[in-house]
C-alpha cells in the first residue's frame, strides 16, 4: 500500500487534513502503524485498516449545545475587555463570522454603554448573537444598577458577568427578567447570562438559583414579577460558566488543568442537587494564546473557549496602535500583578503587561502608601514629593481637582464619603492614576507610555511566539476573526495528532504545530 503514510513528514501532512476521514493502518505482524486518507486505506492485505477517525471540524471541538443555544457556528467567545477595548466593531465582526463576542462595558459610563448598545442593536438586532459586559462594582453599586437597567431595557440578549464574588440584586434581576414557560412547559430565558469565575465557591453561586431573599426583594421593589421569581428559583443564575484561569485583568492565577475539572465536577453535583433539566455549559479562559492551549482546554472538557488578552492585538480592538506594539513584544513572563482600579480599597489585583511600562510597580507603590498612611495629609514631604514626581507626574492638588470633576459627574456620593473619610479621599486620588492609565493606553498618549495599563496574561506571549514568522505576525493581518479561526483550526490539528498517537501511530513532534494561515 504505497499511498499509506509511514514516514514522519507524510504522517504530519495527513494530520493537517482534519476534514477528511483518517484510517489507521498497520502490518499484520505488529509492525509500525501508519495513516491513510479516505479510500487509500482499502485493498492492501498486508496492511489492513485497523480503525478509522472520522472527519474532524473545529465546530465540533466543544459542546454542540453551545452553538444550538446561542446561534453560533463555533464554540468560541471573544471576551469582554474593559473600557471598550472589546469594541462594537469587534463584536460585529465576530457575530458576522458566526462567533460570539462581548462588548467591554466595564469602566465606561452608562451613556457610553448606551451608545454601544444602540449601535449593536442596529447592526445585529436579534438576527445574530452578541453580548455586553456587566461587572461587579462594590465601590459603585449605583453604576452597576444603572448599567443593568440599561441592558434589560435595551433587550441585550447576552449579559456577561465578570469579577463577581457574590450574586447582587442587579445581577439576579438580569438573570430572572422575562423568564416564562413555553407551550411545552420549558422555561424560556430571553436574557442569557455568562459568568466568569475562578473559584469553586463563586462558581457554585452562579450554578445555583438566585437566593430567595434577593428574588423576594426584587419582587417587593417591583423589579420582578412573582412569576419571574418563581421560575428563577428553578434555574441557575448562569447556564454558561467560564472558568477563568491565568488570564489578563481580574484573575486568581489558577492553572486551568486544576480548575476546570474541579468546576465540571461541581457543575454535575449542583445540577443533580437542583434537578435541572438543562445542562450548564462550562467554558475555559486564561492562557489560551496557542492552538495547543485551546486543544488542551477542549480535551479537559470545556464546552467553549473564551479569549481575551490576545484580542487586544486585533485591529478591531480599542487599544491604540502604540499599545498594540508594546503587547506584540511581550513574552510569556512579561506580565505581573498590580492593584485594580475598581477594587483598589479591597486589595484586589489584576494581571497587566510589565514589559515596556512601569504601571505595575507604580500602582504597587500607590497601594503600599495607601496601606501605610491614613490620609494624604499624613504623607511625609519626601514621600509626597516622590509620589508627585515619579508616579503621578502631577501635583496632588491638581489630581484631586480632576478627581472632583470626574466624580461630580459620575457618582457624587463618592465625594460626600470622601469629605468624611480621609482614607477614601486618598483612595480616590490614587484611583485617578489607575483609571487614567488604561485611558492613556487606549488613546495612545505617548507622553504617558510608561504609565500604560494593559491587561494581559501569559497568553499574549504564547500568541506572539506561535505567530512569529507567519502572516499573523503582521499587525494589519491580525483581525479578531483570523485570530479565532486559526486558534480553532490549529486546535483541531493538534487534537487529530493526539488521536492518532493514542492509536499507536508514531506521530512526529512537529505534527502538533500549526502554522497560521488565512482562513475563511
Amino acid at each position: 500500500m504505497a499511498s499509506a503514510a509511514f514516514e514522519a513528514s507524510q504522517i504530519a501532512a495527513c494530520l493537517q487534513r482534519v476534514r477528511e476521514p483518517l484510517h489507521i493502518v498497520g502490518a499484520l505482524d505488529g509492525g509500525p502503524r501508519g495513516l491513510a486518507l479516505g479510500s487509500e486505506a482499502a485493498g492492501a492485505a498486508d496492511r489492513p485498516p485497523l480503525g478509522t477517525l472520522p472527519a474532524l471540524y473545529p465546530e465540533w471541538l466543544g459542546d454542540r449545545d453551545f452553538g444550538a443555544v446561542h446561534g453560533v457556528r463555533f464554540p468560541y467567545v471573544a471576551g469582554e475587555m474593559a473600557r471598550g477595548i472589546a469594541t462594537t466593531r469587534m463584536v460585529i465582526a465576530m457575530a458576522r463570522a458566526e462567533m460570539l463576542a462581548v462588548f467591554g462595558a466595564a469602566g465606561l459610563d452608562v451613556a457610553a454603554v448606551e451608545r454601544a448598545v444602540q449601535e449593536l442593536s442596529r447592526a445585529l438586532g436579534g438576527d445574530r448573537p452578541w453580548g455586553v459586559n456587566l461587572i461587579y462594582s462594590p465601590a459603585e453599586p449605583a453604576l452597576e444598577e444603572r448599567t443593568a437597567e440599561l441592558l434589560l431595557r435595551s433587550g441585550v440578549p447576552i449579559i456577561s458577568a465578570s469579577a463577581y464574588m457574590d450574586i447582587t440584586p442587579p445581577l439576579a434581576r438580569c438573570a430572572a427578567a422575562g423568564l416564562r414557560l413555553d407551550r411545552a412547559g420549558a422555561i424560556v430565558r430571553p436574557v442569557r447570562i455568562f459568568a466568569k469565575v475562578s473559584r469553586p465557591e463563586v462558581a457554585e453561586k452562579f450554578m445555583s438559583p438566585a437566593p430567595a431573599g434577593l428574588l423576594a426583594a426584587l419582587v417587593a421593589r417591583g423589579q420582578l414579577t412573582e412569576g419571574e421569581a418563581r421560575l428563577a428559583a428553578q434555574v441557575p443564575v448562569a447556564e454558561d460558566v467560564t472558568v477563568e484561569a491565568d488570564s489578563g485583568g481580574h484573575t486568581d492565577n489558577q492553572p486551568l488543568g486544576a480548575m476546570l475539572p474541579a468546576i465540571l465536577a461541581l457543575r454535575d453535583a449542583v445540577a443533580a442537587r437542583h434537578g435541572y433539566r438543562r445542562r450548564i455549559r462550562v467554558g475555559a479562559a486564561g492562557g489560551l494564546g496557542s492552538p495547543q492551549a485551546v486543544a488542551g482546554a477542549f480535551a479537559l472538557g470545556a464546552a467553549y473557549v473564551l479569549t481575551g488578552s490576545v484580542n487586544q492585538l486585533a485591529i478591531e480592538s480599542g487599544v491604540s496602535d502604540d499599545a498594540r506594539a508594546l503587547l506584540a513584544q511581550a513574552d510569556l513572563a512579561d506580565v505581573m500583578m498590580a492593584p485594580a482600579a475598581d477594587m483598589f480599597e479591597m486589595g484586589v489585583q489584576v494581571q497587566v503587561l510589565r514589559r515596556g511600562t512601569m504601571f505595575g510597580p507604580r500602582a504597587g507603590r500607590l497601594y503600599e502608601i495607601y496601606r501605610a498612611y491614613a490620609s494624604i495629609e499624613e504623607l511625609p514631604a519626601d514621600v509626597r514629593g516622590a509620589l508627585e514626581r515619579e508616579v503621578l507626574h502631577a501635583g496632588l492638588d491638581e489630581v484631586w481637582a480632576q478627581t472632583v470633576d470626574f466624580w461630580q459627574q459620575r457618582d457624587p456620593a463618592q465625594l460626600a464619603r470622601a469629605a468624611d473619610d480621609a482614607r477614601h479621599r486618598m483612595a480616590l486620588i490614587f484611583r485617578w492614576y489607575l483609571g487614567n492609565s488604561s485611558r492613556w493606553a487606549v488613546e495612545g498618549d505617548v507622553s504617558r507610555r510608561t504609565d500604560y495599563q494593559l491587561w494581559a496574561g501569559p497568553a499574549v506571549g504564547a500568541f506572539n511566539r506561535w505567530t512569529a514568522g507567519s502572516f499573523l505576525a503582521e499587525p494589519g493581518e491580525r483581525t479578531v476573526t483570523q485570530i479565532a479561526l486559526n486558534l480553532l483550526e490549529g486546535a483541531a490539528v493538534v487534537t487529530r495528532a493526539h488521536q492518532a498517537r493514542t492509536y499507536g501511530v508514531q506521530v512526529p513532534a512537529h505534527a502538533f504545530t500549526f502554522v497560521p494561515r488565512r482562513l475563511r
